[in-house]
This record gives structure tokens, C-alpha cells and sequence, in this order.
């Protein structure tokens, strides 16, 4: 071996710019240039560094690599010197740190004038970069599986390995030719993929087509070929482009178009007339049941403009509104529509709008149901009802009120006379009076009385939840809250509402009904928009709310507001000459529901039932006749006189009968001296005395006493 020939050739490759090598003909590495010593991190004794190595293996090399690499390269070294001709190939060289990076490597044979190879030289081109691009490139392409390829008159030039993947092939194969790639195509696609190859050829100009191919294993799949003639390709002919897997895409869609039909038919079946519009009211669809009531095709109704035409001119102006109040929400409304003959039906249609991402309205679906049947019902089941209340009228003017007494009939006088007003009723009195059988006589005499007569016991909801009960709530305003429900003055919109015990309202809920008193309207629990209803309310207390608005717990201008017109019902005490009518009232009607019959009442009995003082008033006299029909078991009427003489447990330590009535007046004027005439509360007068307010309110009244007088005065200004 020239020893000189060795020394130029080291010292011209330390002067490339680039990693290289000189190696014995067997192979083995004798010498590495400074640049790649110093990647290597080889001392700068190293042997190789010099060119002195000797006894070197013929893969000494092989150390220096990825592990991963070590077969490969032991493979291309053993053809090199096998066949001793040029070769490339790629690897991972370690640097100092022990990190890799990637290397094409190139090796050629020097040879001596007979032929004989005298060194192997070796250069090694750093390629990590376009490594590290040709995985995110193929990893990108495995993720949205789509593959690339190259293409030429002569057929194709690459398939990217993805593209491989989507065909079923093994990925180390060579990219077929134009009838290999024909024999992929699904015979019922192959004349027209071949066309679309022709005229890409002959006007040199793109496309984007999907077809079918078919694997070897017989799966069929659905590929989208995009393809662009190749910028600055040198050649005339040459394109470039891609090959995407849309298999999930079409059968999806094919699926959703299939849905699309199934749901058009379903929609032509419906007997609702149905219909879509945009956001401007242009038609966009319309139903069979639709199309047919008008009397003209799906392109007739979309030419003819915005709807309105065929809506009644009388229903016009509240179709608007309605649409405005709604402000983008669902709402309903009963109009009537002209069909293809000029006549009018009654519709009740529903909108329920589709919004975009920003929340404006894209467009409505109305679903409209003919009630044209219903209304005529309706106005003839109210015809009905106006002759059979006058029937009633001629009868009862008041139901189930029975008595006539004066006090009463002052009551009832005024009850006729506030009735056919839409006014404000304010009903007082103790408990068990029949409140509420005046405030449903009010409705049923009023222009109410076909609509609805809802009823809310105040006192009988939590506190947390009455803004609910009156108001209603939004699907999710809170905890359980699971859809939307109307409140109780929404179901009573165009009637009555009777607000039971308004006294025990929570401020907060009492600012609300103030709202809805003044501005007649309101928000559910979780709304937006106010909502507006024509409601007539009529409330009813056993409260002194006089003595609530002085002490606080009741607004002043709710109670002015609620207070248009007073009626104070009379406690049973006060009526003495209906007592025996009542008995009778209540003896027929819980002997006819017994089965019973009850010819007559003992004197006694009736003296007896007359000269008790009946605290708990109507209701009370209610409940002990039910009782004594129920253990009756004779034709005579008589009642256990100690359901009678026994006190209420709740008057606790009061417990006075009626001859010591100076004593108990004076016990309830020493208990209001005390707590400054405060009836209510922890520290009120009935607290102390251990009495409920309400049985504190009816001796105050009963043992006429001035609460007033006890309050504390505020000292004069000096």
C-alpha cells in the first residue's frame, strides 16, 4: 500500500468541508477527517485521527451507529466489497454526547491502473433535517390518511407510503404502472378514472374526482384523487397530487342523504302542515299536507315572497306582535289561513327558530295543527256556558255561600257590585270564613269566567320556591329545575289568580307581585325576556296588614296596590241567624255522600251549635257536621257536645272560656303593653302568650281592642 498515496488522500479529505473517510480494500476504517472526529468526540490521539489504525475489522464502523441501523449497514458493506461497487445509504451516526442525527452515507472504490480496488473513500451528508420532514410528511399523511404521488405520461413516478397503506399494499413496493393502478379501480369506476387520466394528459390541466378502488382482501374503499400539473417540473408533462381515503365521508353521507329522504317522506305523510323560512320570512319549504292546503307547488310557494299573504288580515297585527315579543324564541300563536279555495281554517302554528353560532336566527321551522274543529267547540261549548251561568244566576247568585245574614249580605252586595270590574279585591277575614268562595264568586261573575280561576295558597309553598310556583323557571334556572314550567300566572292568563295568605309573602317576592300589579308582567326564574299576561288578582289575608306595612314586613305600595277593593268577610260569630241555615246545608250534603238518612235536629243540638263562639268559623261548623253524620246512627241529628266544649290545644296556656272574657282581654292587653302592640314574631304578643297569630288576631277583633294604642310613640324633636 502506497504510504504516500495514503498521506495526500488524508490530508485532502480533512480539507472537505464535510464528514469523510478513508478504508482499507477489506473494508476496515483507517482514517476519519477532523470534522468527523470531532462529531465522533475521538480524542485527538485517536488513531483514526492520524491514519495509523491497524487490525481493524472490516465492520469496525458499525460501533458508531444507531443499533437500529447495525444490520442494514452491515448488509450494504458486505455488497459493497462483494461487488465492489458504488452505494448509498442512510444511517444514524452517534456524536460526542451520544446523541443521533442522520447521515446519507456514499462510498466509491479507488482503484489501481489494473482495476484492483486500492482504498474505499466514504462522504457522509447530514440529512437529519429532511428526515425529520419526511416523518412529520408521512406521519401527517397516515393521520389524515392521505397519500401523495407524482405522475407522467409514462405512469406514475412515486407513491408516498400512506398511499400504499390506502390501497392495501405492502409498503415496500414500487409505484405501479397505469395499468396496475387501473386493475385497483372498481370495475364500475375504470372507464371513467381512464378518461379523466386522457383528458388530464391532453389539457394539461387539474382535477378532482372520487372513485373506488378495491384491496386484495376485497374490501371495497372510496379514495378522493386530487391532482395539479407540477410547477417548474422540467418536464412538460408531469403532475403532482394526492390520494385521500373519504370512505367514512361517503358512507356518512350517503347515510344523510338516505336520512334526508326517509325524513321528506315522513314530512309529506304528517298531516301537520309543515313549512321552513328564513330569517327574512322567504319561504324555503314546505310539506305535503302544506303545499296541498294551499293549493300550489313547492317552486310556486317559494317564488311568491315573504309569508303573510295567506295569514287572515285580522290575525296579522298579533302574528307580528307575538313575533316580536318572542325576540328570537320559540313561540305559539292561533291564526287563521287562507286556503287554495279563498276560504279561512283556524291553525295553531308553532316557530321554533335555528340559530347560528353568533345566536342569530338562521331560519324557522313552523309545524302548524288545523283547530278549526276545536274553535268551533270552543265557541260552542261558550255559548253553552253563557245561557247555563245564567241558569245558575237565576238560582245561586252565590254558590256555595250559603246564608243571609246581614253581615253577609253586605258582603255578597259588594261582592255583585266589584265583580264585572277588572279591579284589585282585597278579601280579610279570619280563617275559615270562605274567603275563597268569594274570591271564585267574583271570577264566575266577572268577564272572566271562562278562562281560568287559579288558586295559590301562599303560606303553603317555601319560601324559596314561590317565585317559582307564581312566576315558573327556565330548564336549568336551578338545582332540579330539569325543563321549563309555566307559573300560575301564566295559566291564568285572561282569568283570575287568588292569592291565598299574600300576607306571608318574602319581600323579594313581593317587590315581583308588585311588578306584575303596575307593568302587568314578569320574568320566570332564569328568563331574559319579561313576559307580559292579563290576569285579574284577587287576594286574600288573615293578617292585619296595616299593622304589617307599620312594622315593616309588608310593602306600603304593594298593599295600596293591593288594597283597590277591601271586603271583610264576617266571622261565623257575627252570623248567627245562618248558623241553622248552614247546619242544614252541610247535614244534606254529607248524608247524601254517607248514605245516610237525617230527618231532623234535636233543639238542644242546634242551641248548643248556635251559642258556641266558633273560632275556627265556617270551616270548623264544616268539619264537626261531617263528623257527627259519620258516627250517626239514627234519623236525629245530634252532636257530641264535648267536640265542642274542648279548647284547642294551640291556645296553650290561655285556655279561658268565655266568662272570663275581662280577664282574657286584660292577659292580651298586658301581653301588647309589653311588646309595644306587636302582634307577630318571635317577639310579639302572641309569642308570648303562646297562641297562633291568627287566633290573637280573631280575640283582638272579637274583645275589641285597640292594638294601636300600645305602640310606642317616637319622642318629639326639641
Amino acid at each position: 500500500m502506497d504510504e504516500s498515496l495514503k498521506a495526500q488522500l488524508q490530508a485532502t479529505l480533512d480539507m472537505i468541508p464535510a464528514f469523510t473517510w478513508l478504508a482499507a480494500p477489506s473494508g476496515a476504517l483507517l482514517f476519519v477527517n477532523s470534522r468527523c472526529a470531532d462529531y465522533l468526540g475521538l480524542p485527538t490521539d485517536h488513531p483514526l485521527r492520524f491514519g495509523t489504525v491497524t487490525g481493524a475489522a472490516w465492520d469496525s464502523h458499525i460501533p458508531f451507529l444507531h443499533p437500529d441501523d447495525h444490520e442494514e449497514m452491515r448488509r450494504v458493506a458486505s455488497d459493497n466489497l462483494r461487488t465492489g461497487r458504488t452505494d448509498e445509504a442512510s444511517c444514524r451516526i452517534r456524536d460526542a454526547q451520544g446523541n443521533y442525527r442522520w447521515f446519507l452515507s456514499r462510498t466509491e472504490p479507488l482503484r489501481g491502473n489494473d482495476g484492483t480496488i486500492l482504498y474505499w473513500i466514504g462522504i457522509n451528508l447530514d440529512i437529519d433535517e429532511r428526515k425529520q420532514a419526511e416523518f412529520y410528511l408521512a406521519e401527517g399523511q397516515r393521520l389524515a390518511h392521505t397519500g401523495s404521488w407524482t405522475f407522467t405520461p409514462a405512469g406514475f413516478e412515486h407513491w408516498s407510503p400512506e398511499l400504499f397503506a390506502i390501497h392495501g399494499l405492502d409498503l415496500g413496493g414500487t409505484a405501479p404502472t397505469i395499468a396496475e393502478y387501473l386493475a385497483l379501480v372498481h370495475p364500475d369506476d375504470r372507464e371513467f378514472v381512464t378518461q379523466e387520466i386522457q383528458e388530464m394528459l391532453a389539457n394539461h390541466r387539474g382535477f378532482d374526482f372520487t372513485k373506488r378502488i378495491v384491496r386484495p382482501d376485497g374490501s371495497i374503499r372510496h379514495v378522493r384523487c386530487v391532482g395539479t400539473p407540477a410547477p417548474n417540473s422540467g418536464v412538460s408533462q408531469r403532475f403532482v397530487g394526492t390520494g385521500i381515503d373519504v370512505t367514512e365521508h361517503e358512507v356518512f353521507t350517503t347515510a344523510l342523504r338516505k336520512s334526508e329522504e326517509e325524513l321528506r317522506q315522513m314530512l309529506d305523510f304528517t298531516p301537520q302542515c309543515i313549512g321552513v323560512i328564513g330569517a327574512d320570512g322567504s319561504p324555503l319549504y314546505a310539506n305535503r299536507a302544506s303545499l296541498d292546503y294551499l293549493g300550489m307547488s313547492l317552486d310556486e310557494w317559494r317564488q311568491k315572497g315573504p309569508i303573510g299573504d295567506e295569514v287572515h288580515p285580522d290575525d296579522m297585527e298579533r302574528l307580528v306582535a307575538e313575533g316580536n315579543r318572542a325576540s328570537g324564541s320559540a313561540y305559539e300563536v292561533e291564526v287563521r289561513v287562507r286556503k287554495g279555495d279563498g276560504n279561512f281554517r283556524w291553525f295553531l302554528s308553532r316557530f321554533n327558530p335555528l340559530h347560528d353560532d353568533e345566536g342569530q336566527v338562521k331560519r324557522w321551522f313552523i309545524a302548524s295543527t288545523d283547530i278549526e274543529d276545536r274553535r268551533r267547540a270552543e265557541e260552542k261549548l261558550q255559548q253553552e256556558n253563557v245561557a247555563l251561568r245564567e241558569e245558575i244566576d237565576k238560582t245561586s247568585m252565590f254558590e256555595e255561600i250559603v246564608g243571609g245574614s246581614p253581615a253577609l249580605t253586605a258582603v255578597l252586595s259588594q261582592v255583585s257590585k266589584v265583580a264585572s270590574s277588572d279591579s284589585t279585591v282585597l278579601i280579610a277575614g279570619e280563617t275559615g270564613t270562605g274567603k275563597e268562595l268569594v274570591a271564585r264568586a267574583i271570577h264566575r261573575r266577572s268577564r272572566r269566567a271562562s278562562r281560568g280561576f287559579v288558586a295559590v295558597n301562599c303560606a303553603a309553598i317555601p319560601r324559596d320556591l314561590i317565585a317559582s310556583e307564581l312566576f315558573g323557571h327556565e330548564k336549568g334556572a336551578f338545582t332540579g329545575a330539569l325543563q321549563r314550567r309555566l307559573g300560575r300566572f301564566e295559566l291564568a292568563d285572561g282569568g283570575t289568580i287568588f292569592l291565598d295568605e299574600v300576607g306571608e309573602l318574602a319581600s323579594d317576592t313581593q317587590l315581583a307581585l308588585l311588578r306584575v300589579l303596575q307593568e302587568r308582567e314578569f320574568e320566570r326564574v332564569g328568563g331574559q325576556h319579561p313576559i307580559r299576561v292579563d290576569v285579574r288578582v284577587v287576594a286574600a289575608t288573615n293578617r292585619d296588614l296595616t299593622e304589617a306595612v307599620a312594622d315593616g314586613t309588608f310593602r306600603q305600595d304593594l298593599f295600596y296596590r293591593l288594597n283597590v277593593f277591601p271586603l271583610d268577610m264576617p266571622p261565623l260569630r257575627e252570623r248567627q241567624e245562618d248558623i241553622a241555615v248552614l247546619v242544614e246545608y252541610f247535614i244534606n250534603r254529607y248524608a247524601r255522600k254517607a248514605g245516610k238518612t237525617i230527618r231532623r235536629v234535636s233543639k238542644r243540638t242546634l242551641d248548643r251549635l248556635k251559642s258556641y263562639p266558633w273560632p275556627g268559623n265556617v270551616r270548623e261548623l264544616q268539619n264537626v257536621i261531617e263528623r257527627s253524620v259519620i258516627v250517626s246512627d239514627s234519623d236525629e241529628f245530634t252532636v257530641d257536645e264535648s267536640w265542642l266544649s274542648a279548647r284547642p290545644a294551640v291556645e296553650g296556656r290561655l285556655g279561658m272560656s268565655g266568662a272570663l272574657a275581662s280577664h282574657e282581654k286584660a292577659l292580651i292587653e298586658d301581653a301588647l303593653r309589653a311588646t309595644e302592640g306587636r302582634v307577630f314574631g318571635s317577639s310579639g304578643a302572641a309569642a308570648r302568650l303562646g297562641i297562633p297569630r291568627s287566633t290573637l288576631e280573631s280575640k283582638i277583633r272579637t274583645l275589641k281592642i285597640n292594638k294601636r294604642r300600645f305602640r310606642a310613640r317616637a319622642p318629639k324633636r326639641s
